[in-house]
């Protein structure tokens, strides 16, 4: 591949990774890319560099995160959760 399909190729996965950090899906950029004449070979290409960049900015999780819930009120105050029956009985709570 010459030096113009590198960069090209290079403008493609910028495009990508600016317009995934923008909230479009992978799947509408790339066909709005073939509807543009691009070639799905090239986007693919493409869009594994951009998926390959993206991933290795991307930050380490130190800890697994938790996942809460809490039910609010008509007055926007916290109402406890009751643990549920079964988990009560087998002690998870």
């Amino acid at each position: 591949m010459g030096d113009r399909e590198n960069e090209r190729k290079r403008r493609l996965a910028e495009y990508f990774k600016n317009n995934l950090k923008k909230g479009y899906t992978m799947e509408s950029l790339k066909w709005a890319l073939v509807n543009q004449g691009y070639s799905r070979t090239f986007i693919e290409e493409a869009m594994r560099d951009a998926t390959k960049q993206l991933a290795s900015e991307a930050p380490i999780l130190k800890e697994k995160p938790t996942i809460t819930h809490e039910i609010i009120d008509e007055n926007f105050q916290a109402v406890p959760v009751k643990a549920s029956w079964w988990r009560r009985l087998l002690g998870l709570d």
